[in-house]
């Protein structure tokens, strides 16, 4: 017999991080704003959020982060000029960012890791459940993993993270889970997570990517949570308390993903997000396959 369980409707989207792996171009520029193609990367995740149905949205955030609320905020001088230069098309896009969801804002003043920034929005989520979406992770629209995995929580319960398979050789670059099947393809229960584990100590090849929905039982336990690997407060260690008495928060489940997700989380991987998302478009795809075709045979 399925549940009902409340309607989510927040999300929150940790923002803190100092982008270091890509300096000096976040020196002064926050790395969420770094541009794939013609958005910011940060905008993507939050038309992902909108797309689910998560019309609230907070951010945490850190200093020098003000160009992430500026984004999101209405830009009239800009609205103006490009009104009366009738330019419609452009001030559709700029119109975008503004319109797509409820913003709010919080400061992560100390960088304490994943889990401490999650701990930062307890006040504003309160006792609901809600989503946490990763920068670093963009999943293509045309596979709404998101919706799936509100869908899971909403009939469960307790909380949905999203998995991935990835080599095995890679899996000590991200937290990693145990499972056992259910009755549906793409969703597992979880039976033990490890945060970036070594391989001959990895329990699969099924890491977490960037995207949650959790029961706000977790506040409580990332209160309580010690710092662990990278001497950070890690929201694996809370999930897997979580994992270990489903009567704190209730079950975990986990949505096996096979779709399309772009990673930006370092330079090749964003160079190769740019490439790829620029050949899908319409307007940019045709020309620019063409001229990718001549240089690879041309100068590789």
């Amino acid at each position: 017999m399925t549940r009902s369980n409340p309607r989510i409707s927040k999300a929150v989207i940790p923002a803190a991080g100092l982008g270091t792996r890509f300096l000096p171009a976040t020196k002064a520029t926050p790395k969420e704003m770094l541009p794939v193609v013609d958005k910011p990367a940060i905008q993507y995740v939050v038309e992902e959020a909108a797309a689910a149905g998560l019309s609230d949205v907070l951010m945490i955030t850190g200093r020098n982060k003000r160009p992430l609320e500026d984004h999101f905020d209405r830009n009239y001088e800009l609205e103006e000029a490009l009104t009366r230069k009738g330019d419609e098309d452009r001030l559709k896009k700029v119109q975008e960012s503004s319109d797509l969801a409820t913003m709010h804002y919080v400061r992560q003043g100390d960088p304490r890791g994943l889990g401490h920034a999650v701990l930062c929005a307890a006040p504003h989520v309160g006792d609901q459940p809600f989503a946490v979406l990763l920068g670093d992770d963009l999943i293509d629209p045309r596979d709404p993993l998101l919706a799936r995995m509100v869908e899971i929580q909403e009939r469960e319960g307790g909380s949905v993270i999203a998995l991935m398979e990835v080599d095995p050789a890679q899996i000590h670059l991200y937290g990693c889970a145990a499972v056992r099947a259910t009755g549906e393809s793409d969703v597992v229960r979880v039976t033990e997570l490890v945060e970036k584990p070594d391989v001959a100590d990895a329990p699969s090849n099924l890491a977490i990517i960037g995207r949650y929905v959790l029961d706000p039982a977790v506040f409580a336990i990332l209160r309580q949570t010690k710092p662990g690997r990278g001497n950070e407060i890690q929201l694996t260690d809370a999930l897997e308390m979580l994992v270990e008495d489903e009567t704190i928060g209730g079950p975990v489940h986990g949505v096996v993903f096979t779709g399309r997700r772009y990673d930006t989380g370092d330079r090749g991987d964003y160079l190769r997000a740019i490439v790829r998302l620029a050949c899908e478009r319409e307007d940019l795809g045709p020309e620019f396959r063409s001229w990718l075709r001549s240089y690879v045979t041309e100068e590789m």
